[in-house]
């Protein structure tokens, strides 16, 4: 498991840490990481030329230190002050004492141009806000110039605990963050800005700075093969989970279809599907169990999934949420759920908006969702007293307890319609299988990123394709 903390958490565990070791050697810890991660960006260390964008500070500081480490290496290192009266004095000391040149302000799109590596050493993790000039105008200059960024800790103009990006910002190629890894690292806009993350160890214990928990949590193969429901010698389908789906119309039946592929590929011992696309679902899957409805009706279920596709067909939606099994709703059904009904049930409800549905459960603009991402999904957590899977570039699943988790095995291929149908059958047979609301959430999303790249390999694919390579991405993860 990833686990990332939030600024008040990794500064109470420097302060922590800071009162154990001598004056100092936290930064040249950093440095040292720091400087490893440019030179194997630089490839040849020694005759390159490398840019220090310092801000003040120890962000700054970190920065002077290593550029002294790659200058002593033989580089040629520059560093641009944009704060020469708060810059860090002992690592603009050793900076120089190592050959380091420092450049005025006016000068820097002139070693910016000539530069093999450009190090983001601007703001640290209490940024707050949009980058201020010059900080801004360097800031686009770099990218114009497609120069190898290496970010400190975290881009410029990124905020360190919701990934929100304002105005402009550092796009890193690569980001060397110390001692834990920030929120903002992990979600978008924040995660495209940082490139690839490296985490230097400098000895720090946040989980162990009087914080309950961390703020984002990243699944990696072992927490899902951990989670996964295996079938053993004694079980049925039962034991295994039957899925109910409510799903589909005349209009749009291929919706049912996608639903009750992903519930089956993903484990489902069992589908019962009640709604208008009976004939299309029982055509591509005949061991489905088909019923005319109303859904309590329809026969025994440990769990149901309910509004892709589903049109204006408010009864059965109401019906379904009114069940004492868990609930996934999706699609046409977070449209239509009743809020206080949705706040009222006793067992685990899983809603799984993309932005635009988000947006609208919370009356904001869409594009104020995908600014901010995690305060959109503990928002709608909140306010339904339920589970909230929030789809998009990055995924989040966000209960009303507990750290927010990131999925990091998204796809831009999975944006094509009846992805999200596919999500909804596989994570409602998790739960039907027997995984809490936000297990089931973040398994299905991950199996379902994974999916989506083992169905596309670099090239377009149907949902029907993602639902099919279902079963690659499970082995994938027990490594079978």
């Amino acid at each position: 498991m990833r686990t990332a903390y939030p600024v008040e958490t990794v500064r109470a565990a420097e302060r922590e840490l800071m009162a154990r070791v001598p004056e100092g050697a936290l930064m040249q810890r950093a440095a040292a990481g720091l400087a490893v991660v440019c030179a194997e960006v630089l490839g040849k260390v020694y005759g390159s030329r490398v840019v220090l964008l310092v801000g003040g500070g120890d962000n700054g500081g970190d920065a002077l230190y290593a550029g002294a480490r790659l200058a002593r290496r033989g580089a040629g290192v520059s560093a641009v002050l944009l704060s020469p009266e708060r810059v860090h004095g002992g690592g603009l000391a050793a900076f120089r004492a190592a050959g380091g040149r420092v450049v005025a302000g006016e000068g820097a799109e002139g070693v910016l141009g000539r530069a093999d590596l450009v190090v983001d050493g601007i703001v640290g993790i209490g940024g707050k806000g949009a980058l201020r000039e010059p900080a801004a105008r360097l800031a686009g200059a770099v990218r114009a110039l497609g120069t190898p960024v290496v970010a400190v800790d975290l881009p410029s103009g990124v905020d360190a605990d919701s990934g929100v990006v304002v105005g402009e910002a550092v796009r890193a190629d690569v980001t060397v963050t110390f001692g834990a890894y920030k929120p903002g690292l992990l979600i978008d806009p924040g995660r495209e800005y940082a490139g690839v993350v490296r985490l230097v160890d400098i000895g720090l214990e946040p989980g162990a700075a009087g914080a309950a928990g961390g703020e984002v949590e990243a699944f990696q193969y072992a927490d899902v093969a951990s989670l996964l429901p295996m079938p053993t010698g004694e079980s049925d389908k039962y034991r295994r989970g039957v899925v109910g789906i409510v799903a589909g119309s005349a209009r749009y039946p291929g919706a049912a279809v996608l639903a009750v592929a992903g519930a089956l590929r993903g484990g489902a011992g069992a589908v019962r599907y009640v709604g208008d696309a009976a004939d299309a679902v029982i055509a591509r899957f005949p061991e489905t169990l088909v019923s005319a409805g109303p859904p309590s009706k329809a026969g025994r279920v440990q769990a149901w999934v309910a509004g892709p596709g589903l049109g204006d067909d408010a009864g059965r939606l109401a019906e379904v949420v009114a069940a004492e099994v868990p609930v996934l709703i999706d699609a046409d059904g977070l449209r239509l759920a009743d809020a206080g009904a949705v706040r009222g049930r006793a067992a685990p409800t899983l809603l799984t908006p993309h932005a635009g549905e988000a947006a609208a459960l919370l009356g904001v603009a869409r594009d104020e969702v995908e600014r901010g991402r995690m305060a959109a999904v503990r928002e709608l957590a909140g306010r339904y007293g339920a589970t909230v899977l929030l789809k998009g570039s990055t995924t989040l699943v966000a209960g009303r307890e507990g750290a927010v988790r990131v999925n990091p095995t998204g796809t831009p291929w999975l944006a094509t319609a009846g992805s999200g149908d596919v999500l909804s059958g596989l994570a409602g047979a998790l739960l039907a299988a027997g995984l809490g609301a936000r297990d089931a959430g973040s398994v299905g999303a991950y199996l379902h990123g994974l999916a989506g790249r083992h169905a596309a390999d670099g090239a377009p694919v149907g949902a029907h394709d993602v639902a099919e390579a279902i079963p690659a991405a499970w082995r994938d993860v027990r490594g079978d």
